[in-house]
């Protein structure tokens, strides 16, 4: 029998998830969102039968096996810790919440009902990072030393004094929101245990709308906006490995640039994506290469994967269903999301005191 799945948040990631669902042969059975409007309408969209405007109904009267998560940040760990208390599966979109002890609640709600809890780190199910991890899996790199982790705008700001904003809905700004290629470089280092955080957040653009971006949400006029257009840190892990990291939406850069660059003990890497103008993803240009020596000389190797323009969300929602089904391994765990999120609360708390963090 088919894993039935409901949709909680009616935001435009909701057509990711349910393709990726689908794909592996869930059905999607019913959506909810506090405006029915907007449920009604991605249902239509999107070929679902049964719309809701109150989540807990739906989990009590539709037969659900499992629930996404697709709303902002500050419901992320409350409506997920509902679902999981009623019995169902959950995959949260990202950020796994606004910080690092809301998370810990969701992991207890996971592990009181027996049940699955993952989140949508997508950008882990690019063919380029399930190439690159195979090369670590291999030998071919070896231990990563060092890594370097970036998504950096210079025109990205998602709407100016809407929830993006505001630190109290959303938990900061692109720190938090472009977490990805952090959680990617993690990945990809075997996911090391953090031991200190040193960093900084810049303000300088957050309030010029010359930086918006060409998407997100409408600004609010009178709005909040309490939250960071940049940051930058070092983290230090108890194995020695280290992480530097750059994450902007407004920052004085050459183009948009979502990138891991590593050095390991056999082989360096790099997994890049190149926006032409920030955030059109027609304009993209992928990267992934390898850096080994051979007979005393520099050999870079392009590694050629299938083109995936919605980097991986859609094949991130699909292992959430195989996974629960027994059928693939998680890419990701709820001990993962918990540790990055560590990470991230430690770099405003260095930028805020500064003086670096222990995790």
């Amino acid at each position: 029998m088919a894993t039935k799945v409901g949709i909680i948040g009616a935001g435009g990631m909701a057509r990711y998830h349910v393709q990726g669902f689908r794909d592996a042969g869930a059905e999607v059975v019913a959506v909810a969102d506090v405006d029915r409007g907007a449920a009604q309408a991605a249902a239509d969209a999107l070929g679902i039968d049964r719309v809701f405007d109150d989540v807990g109904v739906m989990l009590g009267s539709a037969a659900l096996d499992a629930a996404t998560v697709i709303v902002p940040n500050a419901f992320h760990a409350p409506l997920s810790i509902q679902a999981l208390e009623a019995g169902k599966h959950v995959f949260c979109e990202k950020p796994p919440a606004l910080n690092a002890a809301e998370v810990e609640r969701m992991i207890t709600a996971a592990d009181r009902a027996g049940k699955t809890l993952m989140f949508n780190f997508n950008n882990r199910a690019r063919p380029e990072s399930y190439a690159m991890k195979g090369f670590v899996a291999d030998g071919t790199v070896g231990r990563i030393n060092s890594a370097q982790a970036r998504w950096i705008r210079r025109t990205g700001i998602p709407g100016f004094g809407g929830w993006f904003t505001n630190r109290s809905l959303s938990g900061g700004g692109p720190l938090i929101d472009l977490l990805h290629m952090v959680d990617l470089a993690l990945y990809l280092m075997g996911n090391p245990e953090p031991a200190h955080v040193l960093g900084q957040t810049f303000d300088d653009f957050i309030t010029d709308k010359a930086f918006k971006g060409p998407w997100g949400i409408p600004d609010v006029e009178g709005g909040v906006m309490d939250v960071e257009s940049a940051a930058h840190g070092f983290v230090t892990f108890r194995t020695g490995q280290i992480l530097s990291l750059q994450v902007s939406w407004a920052e004085m850069v050459e183009r948009e640039e979502v990138s891991v660059t590593f050095q390991g003990t056999r082989a360096g890497g790099k997994v890049q994506r190149l926006f032409g103008r920030d955030g059109l993803d027609e304009t993209a240009l992928d990267t992934c290469e390898l850096y080994t020596q051979q007979g005393g000389k520099a050999l870079n190797s392009t590694v050629v994967v299938e083109a995936c323009e919605d980097m991986g969300r859609i094949r991130s929602a699909a292992n959430f269903v195989l996974a629960i089904e027994g059928k693939e391994e998680p890419l990701n765990t709820p001990d993962q999301a918990l540790a990055l999120m560590r990470i991230i609360d430690a770099l405003y708390e260095s930028a805020s005191t500064g003086r670096p963090v222990a995790c």
